[in-house]
């Protein structure tokens, strides 16, 4: 699945890891609708990854049949982002 965020951002992953219980599409704290200088209205939040496979102001999902390179992938970082790994770049 492909990410996309406010000024053509984009980052992807596969539905396996999206569907881990730890992942978040976060649209309230507090009981609040998530301000925009906490990535609102909605914010992509995946802890097991390197932060660039989160993502703020998320505006569309799109369901792929391949993974598409994000934002950060296409300019040499890992599209596995594990940090156990210290998968940072290709």
């Amino acid at each position: 699945m492909t990410v996309v965020a406010e000024g053509d951002y984009t980052t992807s992953l596969p539905l396996e890891d999206l569907l881990d219980d730890d992942v978040l599409l976060a649209y309230r704290w507090d009981d609040k609708p998530l301000k925009p200088e906490h990535g609102g209205p909605l914010r992509l939040v995946v802890p097991k990854k390197y932060a660039y496979k989160s993502a703020k102001w998320v505006r569309k999902l799109k369901f792929t049949e391949e993974q598409e390179l994000g934002h950060w992938e296409k300019r040499g970082y890992s599209n596995t982002a594990d940090p156990w790994k210290e998968e940072r770049y290709t």
